[in-house]
């Protein structure tokens, strides 16, 4: 495995989605300024209770969004065959606004770099909301075909996503949304997860995959209530992962902080062929943020919600998107033309001499204050 620090995206990268508009009010806003903007423009960019305005927010940006799209660069030019940035994933940001704390989607902005060198790429979802923003980008298109496994309701956010959201025109049927209930199990998930994703393989052979891995289906988050374990979860990516397919493997949501960091830390020995031990080593620098009850890997979840998810309701989503999939006419190409450049130097980018990250992971940031508190957790 290769540490690499993440890249700076420019304004002109994340311009590639986002409107100019959008782009140059993130650059200006902070803390300092934001009372002074009318409300009509805060309102219009969506800026308020679920994407307030912090110290660092374009950084923020900037950063995540530059390791998604290095990335797809290197997934491009046969760099790397899987490349992880748990930075990214914030798949609810639209075009010309924030949304469910998401400023920049990277993931977007990453897959249009990998349409510039492969001919069809899969989204896969399994945050347990619905990757509202990514659908939305694509929903015209049949060159990405997005897949979404996610609570559905009409209280739960965003409340879109259900089976019948399929895409339009030319992306009709290259949408395909999973609608859970509370409570699903790792039997019934990773079952079904199996299932759709052979199917969408089939019938589409995509030639790269971005898979969104957020950690709120675990069990025990804050704002979830899926029964989902560790293991669960880190099926699905390993699976996906045997596909040989590159891939392109990003976070997004996650409100337990201490889990979402195991999920993590999991599914990246998953990701490298290892299964890690499950007791946590005691030299890790943050080993008591963890502590007392959860200095395991992969141990501690409660499974307190009641499965609503009945065997019927499960079939009869299995039905619906395998029939859906059915009238996928073959899989989508391209005609030959000039690739664009890259929007990264990708001579530069390669070339670039790695920094060494020592086994405790500090570097020169060493010493900064993370702000975490392990009791927001409880």
């Amino acid at each position: 495995m290769e540490m690499r620090r993440l890249p700076r995206a420019s304004s002109a990268d994340l311009k590639r989605f986002h409107s100019e508009d959008y782009v140059s009010f993130l650059e200006k806003v902070s803390p300092g300024n934001v009372d002074s903007m009318t409300m009509d423009t805060l309102a219009g960019f969506s800026i308020g209770e679920d994407c307030p305005v912090w110290d660092g927010i374009y950084d923020f940006c900037c950063l995540y969004t530059g390791g998604s799209l290095e990335g797809a660069i290197r997934l491009n030019h046969r760099k790397s065959e899987c490349v992880i940035n748990w930075s990214g994933g914030l798949h609810h940001a639209k075009k010309t606004q924030a949304s469910g704390f998401c400023y920049v989607n990277d993931i977007v902005i990453a897959i249009l770099e990998l349409l510039k060198y492969h001919q069809r790429v899969l989204y896969i979802d399994i945050d347990i909301h619905h990757g509202d923003g990514v659908q939305e980008a694509f929903n015209l298109t049949d060159r990405v075909m997005t897949v979404s496994f996610h609570k559905f309701g009409l209280q739960f956010f965003p409340g879109t996503g259900d089976m019948y959201d399929i895409g339009k025109e030319s992306g009709r049927y290259y949408s395909v949304n999973v609608p859970l209930l509370q409570g699903i199990d790792d039997n019934s998930y990773t079952t079904l997860f199996k299932t759709v994703i052979k199917g969408v393989i089939d019938c589409y052979s995509p030639e790269a995959i971005v898979l969104q891995c957020g950690a709120d289906s675990l069990s025990n988050d804050r704002l979830g209530n899926f029964n989902i374990s560790f293991d669960g979860h880190g099926e699905c990516v390993a699976w996906t992962k045997s596909l040989g397919i590159p891939m392109l493997v990003v976070g997004g949501g996650g409100y337990t902080l201490k889990n979402v960091a195991r999920c993590w830390a999991n599914e990246t020995g998953l990701l490298v062929g290892e299964r890690l031990d499950d007791k946590l080593p005691e030299t890790c620098e943050y080993y008591n943020y963890f502590g007392p009850e959860h200095h395991q890997l992969r141990s501690g979840l409660e499974f307190k919600h009641e499965n609503q998810n009945t065997k019927e309701y499960l079939q009869a989503i299995k039905v619906e998107v395998l029939e859906n999939l059915r009238q996928v006419k073959g899989a989508p190409s391209v005609q030959m033309q000039g690739v664009p450049e890259d929007f990264f130097n990708s001579d530069r980018v390669f070339r670039e001499e790695e920094r060494d990250i020592d086994e405790s992971g500090r570097d020169e940031d060493e010493g900064i204050e993370t702000g975490y508190d392990p009791s927001l957790d409880d």
